[in-house]
């Protein structure tokens, strides 16, 4: 019998054949192939039998279009599984799990014949207000890359591409298509790079998404540093690089700097620019069909998985979708083991997000879902007594107006009840891609339903969905509260279980729960100007902050509880068996090398999983650098009783920093400290190790005194300035008018106000219902911040070039300029 050719002997086919066909193209032919055809769809060439091929939205389902339709959620799509976002993905800790998705969204797309899923989403949360949080894993880079790369290794196995995104430093809503993200190359390089890079080369996906930002001035579309000389020739990534939908900024320098595909299609309007630019020599032959190559192999790639008449089981995935909800419910708090509860219970059951939950986010990754699972149906289900648990709405979903009348229903109930179950979270029109938040609170009428309801029981469990931190200000009056995320689908069936013990939760945070949205390090530049953000604060991000300043969280990074307990024994070298001592990191690998190991007893009554964290601090060091960070998990299922031993791996870059002067990761030698534990705050084991033959401890530096003492935030314009290396680029000014100006900023002028209404009306006849408050802000924040380069892009041809220059001079008051445009239109 054959082997099977490896993945590497199939690369090396797909690019031989891939080089051959692009020799015998045109250079009509090799643009026109960068450039998709539809808005999903990518070119073909027929006479080569190489197909058109379909792309779609992810990460947390299948969001085919049934036709040639929006990037944002508006129009329907096929029926798909719905799983948890990535929020609560991540908070299953589980690589496995994420695998498992992964391939149940493979085997999706191969049924519906698409050929790259558009995610996972790796970017950071370096504020709980960024509107889509709820697509993105963490607000750490290492549990990012984790999650990303299992995410990506599942979906690939079944002949599908994923698409790696949002590259990079994507890390808010608000003025997201043209804000300069100014960071230092430090930061970048360990907190906004790592969750892309872990991923690239641990699962190499197939496409790798640039944003639509600028990063340090310029366009990730055209940044050739990221692109080429990180993406391809550091990490090695073999696949291709393609657009966000409309991020082209110049089709001529994306290609330039190793952007291959431009999205979505636009009837080539770039095409006559690349070839102008071939003949002057701007651009290379070779560097289009370097572009072209990719595209092809891309192709070649997907076609195997096309020609299977392949299926789905979908009552099997919804089982799996169940599973990832499970894992993802995080038990916050459980007073006096108020949970789980008992099915001869008295409960009664408040909350319209019971009965109407909030189980997907909002915008380009909304799935039409093939069932729901409601939460309020699956626990009387569960239950299957005669007289099911009675039901009290309290607060309205339409609208955030206290209802004194829904409000005393609710206590009705909750007082002759013996424990209360409320579902509290953030309705849609609260949280959604294409804007952020303003705030951390639940709406006013769930606080007020929540503060009635704790006069009159001392069995309170509150219940949350949501897709980002919230304040809690009730904490310390509840008995219990059980974070849900966005659970897909099957979340209302996987609340009901775990609420009543037929599930033991395992879930931890992915991310901090801050006291208050002042405590986030980034508060004061988060978002920032229109035009630029400034990550003033540096690598303090998330928990790197929190517990570096001990500055007091509501949750800490990491923290989740569990019906049962678990005890930790014997941090110990995994080799010798005895606690390590100190290490060479000469010797290290890069990823590997160094082996350590630590025992796990479940010391409870109930079976398990317990997630094991490992962290890293320097004791000695010279650069600033957060009190620990996490390097390593491990995820184990324990029966009552039973002990593990669970081994966690490290290399080089646990223990590195990146030296902007060398412009590389390195090791100090010197003292650090190894923990092990249930979370960021809650280390069980410790022990200290000391570094040799790294490089030599230096005097800091005092112009970052500011960085060294995180807890007082003075991260002012010098402390800024020393931290980037050079002067902090000048915000550039919104006139006068250019393509890059936003529709936002034109509706001051005649024209903008016209071409506001025309575009307005073109994207509201895609809307098939009546546009609730949730669109009503998804329309205003797109239309508001849409470059005018992406009306001609978008306009199938109705508003070419000559007549996006007319306007902006007319605006500019540019009128013999506006003249000399309509006469060299004229002449052609």
């Amino acid at each position: 019998m054959m082997n099977s050719p490896t993945p590497e002997l199939l690369d090396r086919v797909h690019r031989e054949t891939a080089t051959d066909m692009v020799r015998q193209l045109s250079n009509v032919e090799k643009a026109s192939l960068c450039t998709g055809r539809t808005f999903w769809e990518l070119q073909g060439v027929e006479r080569f039998n190489l197909p058109s091929i379909w792309v779609t939205d992810g990460p947390h389902g299948l969001r085919k279009q049934q036709g040639d339709s929006d990037h944002i959620g508006l129009s329907d799509s096929v029926p798909a599984i719905c799983f948890p976002t990535a929020v609560g993905l991540a908070s299953s800790w589980n690589r496995g799990l994420l695998m498992a998705v992964g391939e149940a969204l493979g085997q999706a797309c191969v049924a519906e014949q698409v050929s790259v899923l558009l995610g996972p989403g790796v970017n950071i949360k370096r504020s709980p207000l960024c509107g889509r949080n709820f697509e993105y894993f963490s607000e750490d880079p290492y549990l990012s890359g984790e999650m990303g790369a299992a995410w990506v290794q599942g979906v690939q196995s079944e002949g599908v591409g994923a698409s790696l995104k949002h590259y990079a430093a994507n890390n808010q809503e608000g003025h997201r298509m043209v804000v300069d993200a100014v960071i230092d190359e430090r930061t970048l390089r360990e907190i906004y790079l790592p969750g892309f890079e872990i991923t690239v080369r641990k699962a190499q996906p197939w496409t790798v998404m640039c944003s639509y930002n600028l990063l340090n001035g310029t366009y990730l579309a055209e940044n050739h540093l990221l692109l080429t000389r990180i993406l391809k020739e550091e990490w090695g990534h073999t696949g291709l690089i393609v657009s966000d939908w409309g991020a082209c900024n110049d089709r001529v320098k994306g290609i330039a700097a190793g952007l291959e595909l431009e999205m979505p299609g636009n009837g080539g309007i770039h095409t006559p620019a690349v070839l102008a630019a071939l003949a002057c020599g701007e651009l290379s032959e070779a560097q289009l069909d370097a572009a072209a190559i990719r595209v092809v192999e891309l192709i070649l790639k997907s076609r195997p998985a096309l020609e299977r008449n392949a299926t789905y089981d979908r009552d099997a995935h919804h089982l799996i979708a169940r599973r990832a909800a499970e894992e993802s419910c995080v038990l916050l708090k459980n007073a006096a083991g108020l949970l789980p509860l008992s099915k001869q219970e008295n409960v009664a059951i408040i909350g319209a997000l019971a009965a109407t939950p909030r189980f997907q986010g909002s915008g380009s990754s909304q799935i039409n879902p093939t069932q729901l699972d409601i939460p309020l149906e699956e626990i009387r289900n569960l239950l299957a007594t005669d007289n099911p648990p009675p039901f009290a709405p309290g607060y309205s979903l339409t609208h955030d107006d206290i209802d004194q009348q829904l409000i005393e229903d609710a206590l009705t109930l909750a007082r002759d009840a013996g424990t209360v179950v409320l579902f509290a979270g953030l309705p849609d029109s609260y949280e959604s891609e294409g804007f952020d938040r303003n705030h951390m609170r639940l709406p006013a009428a769930q606080l007020k339903l929540i503060e009635a309801v704790m006069r009159v029981t001392d069995r309170l469990v509150v219940v949350l969905q949501n897709g980002a931190p919230v304040e809690v200000p009730f904490l310390d009056q509840v008995g219990a509260l059980l974070e849900t995320y966005l659970g897909g689908q099957a979340g209302g069936s996987a609340v009901a279980r775990v609420l009543f013990g037929e599930v033991n939760p395992s879930g931890k945070l992915a991310e901090t729960f801050p006291l208050r949205l002042e405590d986030a390090a980034c508060h004061d530049w988060f978002p920032g100007e229109p035009r630029q953000v400034q990550y003033r604060e540096g690598l303090w991000v998330g928990y790197r902050f929190f517990d570096t300043s001990e500055t007091p969280v509501a949750f800490p990074f990491g923290h989740g509880l569990s019906y049962t307990t678990f005890t930790y024994h014997q941090l110990r070298d995994a080799e010798t068996d005895l606690p390590p001592e100190q290490v060479d990191s000469d010797q290290l690998g890069e990823w590997d090398g160094l082996t350590v190991k630590c025992d796990i007893e479940n010391t409870g009554a109930v079976a398990g999983y317990e997630i094991a964290q490992l962290y890293i601090g320097a004791d000695t060091h010279s650069v600033y650098r957060p009190r620990r960070e996490l390097r390593d998990f491990v995820k184990v299922w324990l029966e009552p009783g039973q002990t593990h031993t669970v081994v966690f791996e490290l290399g080089r870059r646990g223990f590195a920093y990146w030296d902007k002067d060398v412009h590389d990761w390195m090791v100090e030698a010197g003292d650090y400290r190894i923990g092990i534990g249930a979370s960021s705050a809650d280390l069980r084991l410790s022990c200290g190790l000391k570094v040799l033959s790294g490089t030599a401890a230096t005097p800091p530096n005092p112009a970052l005194q500011a960085y060294l003492e995180p807890g007082k935030r003075t991260f002012d314009t010098a402390a800024f300035t020393a931290l980037l290396g050079q002067p902090i680029p000048k915000v550039n000014p919104t006139f006068p008018y250019h393509p890059n100006s936003t529709l936002g900023e034109i509706r001051g002028t005649f024209i903008g106000r016209k071409l506001h209404k025309l575009v307005l009306r073109s994207v509201k006849e895609m809307v098939p219902d009546e546009v609730d408050e949730k669109l009503d802000r998804i329309l205003g924040a797109m239309l508001g911040e849409m470059p005018l380069r992406n009306l001609v892009m978008l306009s199938g041809g109705k508003f070419p070039p000559w007549l996006l220059t007319l306007c902006i001079h007319l605006m500019n008051g540019q009128y013999w300029h506006a003249l000399k445009t309509l006469i060299s239109r004229g002449k052609r």
